[in-house]
């Protein structure tokens, strides 16, 4: 019998419109809503589904954003009797992760995301950091053209064996990349640079990550009710005693999703299901991982083909 983990997509991956399938036909989706616009204080259901994607494209719409549409699909599957025994988030997905392990409520965990989209949405307002993705070379060879260039350029999304992202300055980070390119021996070497609004998990977001943390004093936090796995650690997290700090560090720390997936496989973890928008975590699993299953789950068709596998 297979053993499934719920995976919850990171920024980046939004679009107008995700989640409004959800919303039309399921109860619990509204729900999802109703928690997130007690906690933002506006409807995010109207920047959702807006045809004009500008709003949602701003960093401290779109993490809530993707996370009510992560939410929503994972009321659905549970609607539909699917159930999981783990779970784990790309960078802000992490929070999603939280709340769907029982550690936090769905309005607190909108209250925790709204101060971390308005943390780094100020921090990248205020620098100058790029990100981009380097694709074909072991991230070994990627760490060491960082090292050797100068100036402030760091790995800092370990997302399958042949995809890490680099961010820091820009000038730093373009010689990096064309350092990559020139030095590499993988047989294709890509980089892309990424259009986000700065360099985030890099040490350029300190700001944020002080500002987070000032501002999350209170905020408590339960024992999940299943596996917990940690971008920080790139592994299953058993500690909850301080998770401020812990996710005030995942905002300048390196994302090790593919330590996190080969972590997973190895405790026996095989179904890998994406609650969220785009399936950019489910082809990470096809490229990191042999004879896993993977699927995504962003609207009422692809939930459907979930349950046709079931």
């Amino acid at each position: 019998m297979s053993k499934n983990v719920i995976l919850f997509s990171g920024q980046g991956s939004q679009y107008a419109g995700m989640g409004r399938s959800f919303y039309e036909s399921f109860g619990s989706a509204k729900k999802v809503f109703e928690a997130a616009g007690k906690a933002l204080g506006y409807s995010l259901e109207e920047i959702m589904f807006a045809e004009d994607p500008a709003e949602l494209n701003k960093t401290v719409h779109s993490q809530p954003a993707i996370m009510a549409c992560s939410l929503c699909a994972l009321e659905a599957l549970k609607e539909k009797g699917i159930g999981f025994e783990a779970v784990a988030g790309h960078s802000l997905g992490e929070y999603a992760a939280m709340a769907a392990s029982g550690m936090l409520s769905y309005e607190d965990a909108f209250r925790l995301i709204k101060i971390r989209a308005e943390a780094m949405q100020k921090a990248a307002e205020s620098s100058e950091g790029v990100m981009y993705a380097i694709i074909g070379p072991a991230p070994a060879e990627i760490e060491s053209a960082c090292e050797q260039t100068e100036g402030y350029v760091v790995p800092v999304n370990y997302n399958s064996p042949v995809q890490t992202v680099i961010a820091g300055e820009a000038a730093p980070c373009e010689a990096a990349a064309e350092l990559i390119k020139q030095t590499s021996t993988a047989r294709r070497v890509k980089a892309v640079k990424l259009n986000v609004a700065s360099a985030f998990h890099s040490e350029i977001m300190r700001p944020a990550a002080e500002k987070f943390l000032a501002k999350t004093e209170g905020f408590t936090f339960g024992e999940p009710k299943c596996a917990f796995y940690s971008n920080v650690l790139g592994g299953q997290l058993t500690d909850f005693s301080d998770m401020r700090s812990l996710l005030a560090k995942h905002i300048v720390s390196p994302v090790r999703f593919t330590d996190e997936l080969n972590a997973m496989q190895a405790a026996g973890f095989d179904r890998f299901i994406e609650c969220g928008p785009g399936k950019v975590l489910t082809g990470l699993v096809k490229k990191t991982l042999d004879g896993a299953e993977a699927f995504n789950c962003e609207d009422a068709d692809t939930l459907e083909k979930i349950c046709a596998a079931e």
